[in-house]
């Protein structure tokens, strides 16, 4: 036997290398794909609708304000009732509550695409059908770990994402022209079949699985269970630093938000401000289907959570360079730029998953998906009050700065406390 040299370590002691989970092998999993096509066909609609919900209150009302009172009642339920309700699906089985919420947003939307609903029910009905997404989308999220385990979550949920991400982008896209043919009752009875649909596709592809159980074995309220759930969240370095890397969005959200204005700063007549605006808004999406697609096909399980933090940091530099008012193409390479460094997102994801129980992931993630909502909401609306003083491209390379700094923080913060999580991902992917 030829001697080892010094220096080297025999293959005894070598790692085994990590195995990468493809795209295919995941997308072979029959339930994983009912949940992908179920999430693909209601959130296609969900665009349609958004865009025909638009036309249709201002058809009514020729007013600008209740049109965009109306547009943002979809905001304002997932905040208020997002960390409650997501609790039923730590209560309930999680199959069973995917499946009401369709059914009840399916016959909710019914009765919006009635030309002789009236314009109050027509705002409750809006409110309702957004705050039953929150559970919905809190059991789906709790369940997709139980569907892929290891690896294949992290590569299945950036296959969700790249497919969200489009979907979205067609839908905004193709939704003016489709409500132009279809109207925007017919467009709203269309959203109620995806919804339908998506039940249908989930009671034939999602196999039942009971409510998990606490380890006490109890089944406590709706409202312990969301106080447990803060207490989890809140109460532990590890889920902290996770939950405040997902929050960072706040930060480079704000570009989008001031996608009409930087437009209009950017335009010089090549371009009308509209298409320029367009363009802008699908800059970071694009850059999100790129890295989510890149991320989770070729770099190693262990090696999403240690670039986790340069992957942050990258989504709020590239801002910083707007402070040199670049011409059109390098705000859009920069943004794209932005939007690749939101993968880190898949790798925050997992690694969430990995340290909170089964038992109270939903609420969990109910939590999680409220402040989302609430940091970009109120990103947006401190971005557009200084842009008023400002102009576009201050507050955007403002943004950049002090999400960047956010983000170094939170780097070093990880890299104190990675060390376990990737021991778990090491030994369960070698």
């Amino acid at each position: 036997m030829a001697a080892t040299k010094p220096g080297r370590l025999s293959g005894r002691h070598r790692r085994s290398p990590e195995v990468r989970t493809t795209y295919r092998e995941v997308a072979a999993i029959p339930e994983f794909r009912a949940l992908w096509l179920g999430q693909g066909m209601s959130l296609l609609g969900d665009q349609l609708a958004q865009v025909a919900l638009a036309v249709l209150v201002y058809s009514r009302t020729a007013s600008p304000l209740a049109t965009a009172a109306v547009y943002a009642l979809t905001y304002l339920p997932p905040i208020l009732g997002g960390p409650l309700l997501a609790g039923l699906a730590d209560r309930y089985p999680r199959r069973r509550v995917m499946l009401w919420c369709d059914v009840l947003r399916a016959l909710m939307l019914a009765a919006m695409a009635l030309p002789a609903t009236p314009f109050p029910v027509l705002c409750a009905l809006v409110f309702c059908v957004v705050l039953l997404g929150a559970p919905f989308s809190a059991a789906r999220a709790a369940l997709l770990p139980e569907v892929l385990e290891r690896d294949r979550y992290v590569v299945g949920s950036a296959l969700q994402n790249v497919t969200n991400q489009a979907v979205q982008m067609l839908g905004f896209a193709a939704g003016g022209a489709a409500i132009a043919v279809l109207g925007p009752y017919r467009a709203l009875a269309l959203d109620c079949a995806t919804f339908l649909g998506s039940a249908l596709v989930i009671v034939a592809g999602v196999r039942h699985r009971p409510a998990p159980l606490r380890e006490d074995g109890e089944r406590p309220s709706i409202w312990r269970m969301t106080l447990s759930g803060t207490r989890l969240v809140f109460g532990e370095r590890r889920l902290r630093t996770l939950v405040l890397f997902a929050w960072l969005c706040g930060f480079y959200v704000i570009p989008e938000g001031l996608a009409v204005p930087y437009a209009a700063a950017l335009a010089d007549g090549r371009l009308a401000v509209p298409v320029i605006t367009g363009l802008l808004m699908a800059a970071m999406p694009m850059g999100m289907v790129i890295g989510a697609f890149f991320f989770g096909r070729f770099v190693t399980p262990s090696g999403r959570l240690r670039s986790m933090g340069w992957l942050a940091m990258l989504t709020c530099a590239p801002l910083v360079l707007c402070v040199m008012r670049p011409p059109l193409e390098g705000v859009l390479a920069l943004w794209v730029l932005s939007g690749v460094g939101a993968a880190y997102q898949l790798a925050a994801n997992a690694a969430f998953v990995q340290c909170v129980p089964a038992s109270g992931r939903a609420a969990a993630f109910g939590l999680v998906q409220s402040g989302l909502l609430a940091v970009q909401g109120v990103g947006i609306l401190v971005g557009g009050a200084a842009a008023q003083r400002l102009g576009p491209e201050a507050v955007v390379t403002l943004a950049g700065v002090a999400g960047l700094c956010a983000a170094a923080v939170l780097a070093m913060l990880w890299t104190e406390s990675r060390r376990e999580i990737i021991a778990k991902v090491r030994a369960a992917t070698t």
